[in-house]
């Protein structure tokens, strides 16, 4: 059954042959499908500066069952397709000032404990302060791309000026994505870990839950 709807699947596809359409026009369209826009020309304005295609993942949760029938509920609005807009801006930029406060803190605690305990400014790119050498080396790989690309002024003074080939673990954590922090405390020896886990109070599995709703928020901000 499964080869058959693959099958029915790709053999169904078809070229993209829908126009491009003005605000107003759109408009018309969202009427004919009994959505109510009471002043057209500010719901004309938000489509020009918003976008249709943004704002149609709000207007999809407005639609009839049968959803592919493309008809909206009884007395479904324009306002609310921007009062749901509205509220998942909020929302999503509450999140962000949240997570970002973990962030700060997690990676301060993290090169700070590292530091601390191993007594090596360079811990984070020595594979002796890690569990497994596997994952420590594709760290590495991530590490490199990271300070390769970086255009931060700090590094470009850090390899203007010093012979390492790494910066120290308070300079180097501040250009690496916290998903890739998150690896570094996955993987640093248990003495470590455990005492940041406790100075923060962080319950197992907590950075992984904090990495996740990141990406869901950076990736599908709306």
């Amino acid at each position: 059954m499964c080869g058959s709807f693959y099958f029915y699947t790709m053999t169904e596809r078809k070229p993209f042959r829908k126009p491009y359409v003005k605000s107003h026009g759109l408009i018309s369209l969202l009427q004919s499908r009994g959505l109510q826009v009471d002043d057209t020309a500010k719901a004309a304005n938000y489509l020009e500066h918003i976008g249709y295609y943004r704002l149609s993942a709000y207007m999809y949760p407005l639609l009839r069952m049968p959803k592919g029938l493309h008809r909206y509920k009884p007395g479904t609005s324009f306002s609310q397709v921007m009062m749901l807009y509205r509220f998942d801006k909020k929302l999503r930029l509450l999140i962000f000032n949240e997570i970002e406060k973990i962030e700060v803190a997690v990676r301060s605690a993290i090169v700070n404990i590292g530091s601390e305990m191993t007594g090596n400014p360079f811990w984070m790119t020595d594979g002796g302060n890690f569990i497994d050498a596997g994952k420590f080396r594709r760290t590495m790989e991530l590490i490199d791309a990271e300070q390769h690309r970086s255009r931060e002024d700090f590094i470009v003074h850090f390899k203007q000026t010093y012979s390492d080939v790494y910066p120290p673990a308070w300079i180097l954590a501040e250009v690496l994505p916290f998903g890739v922090i998150t690896n570094i405390f996955s993987n640093i020896k248990q003495g470590a870990k455990y005492s940041i886990r406790n100075i923060q109070e962080l319950p197992r599995g907590f950075l992984s839950i904090v990495k996740i709703f990141a990406k869901m928020a950076y990736i599908n901000f709306r």
